[in-house]
């Protein structure tokens, strides 16, 4: 059977038409789908486009910040509220890409690609999904991440994030062979909100460590309450790779990864660009 493409009007009927076709692939920015058409990995099967006006809105209520999946990056750069995710958005592609590549798109990219995502597990971030024809419900990334090799999450509409008061809270590093828009060798996000000079809340994510964005949670165990200080970071530092799971493919090998990482990790935590 050929590609089919069809259009649903509405985030219900696109979720129905999802539910109905365990093969069907959602058509959000294409930047990754079109790719695979174009050099023959995906011939057939349906793909369904979205047309609600909501999928591609971004709406603030309070300190919680509502980003339809369907909100490019070139989107994201352009909003001064969500200054905090504007390196993440930077690392991905060149700007023709980035006029593309959607928020939801990025959940479901796979390593080493998926440097967005990474931030947005750094932030505690919530997706809404729809299962079907019901309504939508709040899921963490985390397991969202968690479950996704398994397939069948239903449509995510929107990502549900709050943006730390200073962004420069939120620190990212990508690291790539080719500058700036290249493939990732890996990508670290570290949101490190302060408490009487102590680090309160610290969550680090990781990307091209495993088969999705991850936490370091041993590097957060290492950061919490502590000052940012030298001691810290070496801390951190000596821990960085435990509970990683690096594949070797065409950009690095697992043993670059877990040897670099340390590295860029420490270079991120002391404020290094």
């Amino acid at each position: 059977m050929p590609i089919e493409l069809r259009t649903a009007s509405t985030l219900s009927e696109a979720a129905g038409l999802l539910a109905g076709d365990r093969n069907a692939r959602l058509l959000s920015g294409g930047t990754l789908i079109m790719r695979d058409i174009n050099e023959g990995r995906l011939t057939d099967g349906l793909l369904v486009r979205i047309t609600e006006p909501a999928y591609r809105q971004i709406n603030a209520s309070g300190g919680r910040i509502e980003i339809g999946a369907g909100v490019t990056m070139a989107e994201i750069l352009k909003r001064r509220e969500l200054a905090a995710l504007h390196a993440p958005a930077m690392a991905v592609g060149g700007p023709a890409v980035r006029n593309m590549a959607s928020v939801g798109g990025n959940l479901f990219a796979e390593t080493p690609y998926g440097d967005f995502t990474v931030a947005l597990l750094a932030l505690d971030t919530q997706l809404m999904v729809m299962q079907g024809f019901g309504a939508a419900r709040a899921v963490p990334l985390e397991e969202f991440l968690g479950a996704r090799a398994r397939g069948g999450q239903g449509l995510v509409t929107a990502v549900m994030v709050t943006p730390p008061h200073n962004a420069a809270d939120l620190r990212f590093r990508k690291v790539s062979r080719v500058r700036p828009k290249g493939m990732a060798v890996l990508s670290v996000a570290a949101h490190l909100p302060l408490s009487g000079g102590r680090v309160a809340g610290a969550r680090i994510a990781l990307g091209a460590m495993a088969s999705t964005p991850v936490r370091a949670k041993a590097v957060e165990r290492a950061l919490e309450g502590r000052p940012l200080d030298q001691a810290t970071i070496a801390a951190a530092r000596a821990v960085a790779a435990e509970g990683t799971r690096p594949a070797t493919d065409a950009i690095a090998s697992e043993w670059y990864r877990r040897e670099v990482l340390p590295v860029h990790l420490a270079r991120l935590l002391s404020g290094q660009g």
